[in-house]
């Protein structure tokens, strides 16, 4: 098992990556107020890892329930989270009861926005089942639910207990959400670790093939990248926008096209093509830079180039990104590959022009 923390003072958790960590109730205990729990999961994953979760539980005398939602980017909104809520007033939960996000990045978001608000807030674990969320979202304590008008708009931040990244919950993931997931990894090294990118460029294939011990590296230097990060930023006010490094034009390629189209990852990875196009028409990257970003999406199998949403209907939506200050868009480009920025100063007709040379002709 490989381990680190998120300190954060009172709010400090551990990450725990490796094989077979569901199982092993004396984790889920250590950070129990008190030995009662409620497991959140979806349709999906329920009938796959539900039984073990409960399991562990059962092994640490742990009383618990389970609550199982609909599963897909299309249920991550109000009705879905009202179904958590029944569940918790329905049974009486007190603020002492934790709750465990067993699932993906949807499953981690609401529950983590639930948890940030039922009785004013609760603790949370999370457990991700994805590559995407084991390497992204359950860490940071970013949770939130999405709006017709912009993807994540309603939310809070609210810190989990503990992350259990249990490598043999991939075993299951389909090959179009472990790619997807690879978007999410490749980011880190874009931002700021480019020796990442180079171990990446290398060892794609193994990350494809699944081999544990890839995953295991891979998975543990992208959530020590994000705890670096959320450690000097934990609300998003400097610094920690850096991760969103095309998700201002991915998030607008989820709405436009009706969320769970695309997956996540793959509408990031179509938007940072357009961030690296973007950084490249400002005379920060070169065409060889360009080669390898697209070279090592090409080979993780991601997209490489964006929906015909219409270049207007990106500007519209992009308009409402979180990053929009005073009016104006705030984007995360790049000065090299291990260098990110977020710059304000791009001219409308540059951005533009950027999403429609990385737009599909279909």
């Amino acid at each position: 098992m490989r381990s680190l923390n998120v300190a954060l003072d009172e709010r400090a958790y551990d990450i725990h990556i490796g094989r077979g960590l569901i199982d092993r109730g004396e984790l889920f205990a250590s950070v129990l107020k008190r030995k009662r729990a409620v497991v959140i999961s979806n349709e999906v994953v329920a009938p796959l890892y539900a039984a073990r979760v409960l399991a562990a539980l059962d092994s640490v005398d742990v009383a618990h329930q389970l609550v199982v939602l609909p599963d897909g980017e299309a249920h991550k909104d109000w009705p879905t989270l009202n179904l958590i809520f029944d569940a918790l007033l329905g049974a009486r939960v007190e603020r002492s009861t934790t709750l465990i996000a067993l699932g993906g990045g949807v499953i981690g978001d609401m529950v983590g926005f639930a948890a940030a608000t039922y009785q004013r807030g609760v603790p949370f674990i999370q457990v991700p089942t994805t590559l995407l969320s084991q390497v992204d979202s359950s860490v940071g304590g970013k949770t939130a639910i999405n709006h017709p008008l912009g993807k994540n708009m309603i939310g809070a931040f609210h810190q989990p207990r503990l992350v259990l990244a249990d490598i043999d919950t991939l075993d299951t993931l389909p090959e179009r959400e472990l790619k997807a997931g690879l978007a999410e990894v490749i980011k880190y090294g874009l931002i700021r670790d480019g020796e990442f990118f180079d171990w990446l460029e290398i060892n794609m294939p193994r990350l494809l093939a699944r081999d544990a011990d890839a995953l295991a590296f891979a998975i543990e230097r992208s959530c020590r990248n994000k705890a670096e990060v959320v450690i000097e930023d934990e609300t998003e006010t400097g610094v920690r926008a850096l991760l969103n490094l095309g998700h201002t034009f991915g998030h607008a390629i989820e709405t436009g096209l009706g969320y769970g189209e695309w997956l996540h990852g793959e509408a990031v990875a179509a938007g940072t093509l357009m961030a690296a196009e973007l950084s490249r028409r400002l005379g920060w990257l070169g065409d060889a830079d360009i080669a390898r970003i697209r070279g090592i999406h090409e080979a993780a199998g991601l997209a490489l180039r964006g929906p015909r949403l219409g270049v207007d209907r990106y500007l519209e939506l992009m308009s409402h990104d979180k990053k929009v200050e005073a009016g104006k868009l705030r984007l995360v480009l790049l000065r090299a590959i291990g260098d990110a920025v977020v710059w304000g100063e791009a001219t409308q007709t540059d951005v533009a022009s950027a999403i429609d040379q990385c737009c599909s002709d279909d």
